[in-house]
């Protein structure tokens, strides 16, 4: 049960004939009996005449997934079974993340028919957003009390990771086919195969000349080359307690997350074949042997659920990790963070094995932040985080030296920077047929 405003302006109102008629306050307290008594009958007349809010039945019609950002609309059934015309108000109990904004609706439904109601749902944060619940309040025809009922209806949708830097794939699928010789001839080299043949025209190179394919075909045939394809990439994403912190407006693991999309899609194209493990001291989420469309769809779906453990990361697991997935030479892009020198012991420790048998790639986030402070020296506290900038860029320089040392390569950049400038290290690898 529940009361509603319309009946506390109707208690208040008994103030009127208490001042009229309550001369004397035996008076005063006869007349205030009699009207709290006349309003707790109306009360009860209300409540007894309002449809009970137990007799609607509920279904809900909900998409199975939404991108971070995007909207959806989640729509619920209800179907009055009573015998009265149910006047009221429903409140779908969604989470707050799921930006259900204002959930309550009024309704009306009269015996026997159904009613729908939609609700625009903008999630804020990924994962599984649920609503378990809805509120049914019932009011009767003088809105003076309302009968309530919280009934079951449980549902999920799965909001998926934004893919933002899906923006910058066009242009770098561009510069891979004039890499793969669709725009441009390529010479044989390091880390190229066989492409194609064609006819000598002057200035090409005499060593590409095909002499039994110009034999047969009494003119002088040259070979084409291009990058080699069906080569494998492992994405190692660090998803430990440093892939928690807040750069910029999104944790350090979604800016990961954007970079590993956009370089599978571009590594899918170019004819490679991807494997992705987010891992911390378990696998909390594993993409292997999926291709083309298959292959987002799963890693979105991987990554969805996937949140920050604040714990530290086992690195001397991760080389078991990539020869679980393959025997072969790989690319080994680990996605992870390079701040401070005692927070990387672990990876310099494993990175000698890695680089002996692979092409590695540490890819890490840098706080944009940071470098605008080093500019800012307008006062005493600009000075003292200015230096303590310039300490932290001091500290990442000296863990990328390391890497690098190491045998490994290094990509740095702020959120929205990173994912390209991995995708284009991707590119400058493939043109020097190091993967």
């Amino acid at each position: 049960m529940a009361l509603t405003g319309r009946f506390v302006a109707l208690v208040a109102l008994g103030a009127v004939p208490i001042v009229l008629f309550g001369r004397t306050v035996p008076e005063a307290l006869g007349v205030l009996g009699w009207w709290l008594g006349a309003v707790l009958a109306l009360g009860l007349l209300d409540l007894a005449l309002a449809a009970s809010p137990r007799s609607v039945s509920l279904e809900r019609d909900l998409p199975g997934r939404v991108r971070l950002g995007e909207s959806a609309i989640s729509r619920l059934a209800l179907t009055n079974t009573g015998r009265r015309t149910l006047h009221g108000v429903v409140r779908d109990a969604w989470q707050p993340s799921a930006g259900a904004g204002n959930n309550r609706t009024p309704v009306t439904i009269p015996p026997g028919e159904r009613r729908l109601v939609s609700l625009a749902l903008t999630p804020f944060r990924r994962g599984e957003r649920r609503a378990l619940h809805v509120t049914v309040r019932s009011f009767g025809p003088l809105g003076l009390w309302a009968r309530q009922a919280t009934l079951d209806a449980p549902g999920r949708i799965r909001v998926l990771p934004p893919f933002a830097s899906a923006r910058h794939l066009p242009s770098r699928l561009t510069r891979l086919k004039e890499l793969d010789g669709r725009t441009s001839l390529l010479v044989r080299g390091q880390g190229t195969e066989f492409d194609s043949l064609r006819e000598y025209v002057r200035g090409d190179d005499v060593r590409s000349i095909d002499w039994r394919a110009t034999a047969r075909r009494n003119d002088v045939m040259v070979r084409t080359w291009r990058p080699e394809r069906d080569r494998r990439v492992v994405i190692v994403i660090d998803t430990g307690r440093t892939s928690a912190a807040r750069v910029d407006t999104e944790p350090r693991l979604d800016t990961a997350f954007e970079a590993a999309l956009l370089l599978a899609a571009l590594a899918s194209r170019a004819g490679d074949r991807v494997d992705v493990v987010a891992w911390d001291r378990r696998v909390r989420g594993r993409v292997h042997g999926a291709q083309g469309a298959e292959l987002l769809s799963r890693m979105v779906d991987a990554m969805a659920l996937i949140e920050p453990e604040l714990i530290e990361v086992d690195w001397a697991a991760v080389p078991g990790q990539v020869r679980a997935l393959t025997s072969q030479r790989v690319l080994v892009v680990l996605l992870t963070s390079i701040d401070a020198a005692g927070a990387t012991s672990g990876l310099l420790s494993v990175l000698p094995e890695l680089t002996r048998r692979h092409t590695v790639l540490v890819a890490s986030v840098t706080d944009p932040a940071v470098a605008e402070a080093v500019g800012e020296r307008g006062n005493r506290e600009a000075v003292y985080r200015a230096a303590a900038a310039e300490r932290a860029l001091l500290d990442t320089g000296r863990v990328s030296a390391a890497i690098r040392q190491l045998g490994a390569d290094v990509v740095t950049g702020s959120p929205a920077a990173l994912p390209p400038a991995l995708a284009d290290r991707y590119i400058a690898l493939k043109a020097a047929g190091r993967l």
